[in-house]
């Protein structure tokens, strides 16, 4: 995004440059000020469909209020009512989402003006799996292929930067791309 007359020149790609080296520094200063904590609350919505709330989340020790709804479904195909995207295309699109954050984070505070970022991600699952048809077939991805494009003022040298710092530091592409261990519990009421 081009600074215009209306944003500060402190802006760059849509950020405030001095808003995330403040909060850099605070963190740097503070590690207890970068501590976050995320929840989800989801409720089926009948057939297919699921309701996910989102109430806030916790930054340094504070709740900050947010409040959102995201609905997923499944395509006709599936046994849904395709009025929402999917659980693996939510779960595609959180992890482009939190890459894209990142791209455009590093390319600001390295000074380059982005033009153009798109990312691209595709798997393939196996319902044999999800079904239990076949107990050889895992019920999830092999491996995701993954296409980014990305133009601006930047040098190669630094576009490659850029990406070697998003796959390092994205909290979602971790997440995918590494075992995280959930500890699951029933109550049956």
């Amino acid at each position: 995004m081009a600074t215009t007359d209306t944003q500060p020149n402190t802006y760059l790609n849509g950020l405030d440059i001095d808003a995330i080296r403040g909060m850099i520094a605070r963190i740097e200063a503070d590690p207890d000020m970068g501590q976050t904590r995320w929840k989800i609350r989801s409720l089926w919505a009948g057939g297919a469909q699921t309701e996910h709330h989102v109430d806030g989340f916790e930054l340094g020790g504070q709740t900050v209020d947010r409040r959102f709804k995201i609905m997923v479904d499944e395509p006709h195909e599936l046994a849904g009512t395709n009025r929402n995207p999917n659980p693996q295309e939510t779960l595609l699109a959180a992890m482009n989402a939190c890459m894209m954050v990142g791209y455009v984070a590093v390319a600001t505070v390295m000074g380059v003006r982005l033009t153009r970022l798109e990312v691209e991600t595709t798997g393939e699952i196996d319902l044999r799996g999800f079904l239990g048809i076949d107990e050889t077939v895992k019920p999830g991805y092999d491996k995701l292929k993954q296409v980014v494009h990305i133009a601006g003022d930047g040098t190669p040298e630094q576009f490659a930067k850029m990406h070697e710092v998003v796959l390092r530091t994205s909290p979602n592409y971790f997440n995918m791309t590494a075992a995280i261990r959930v500890d699951s519990e029933m109550v049956v009421e």
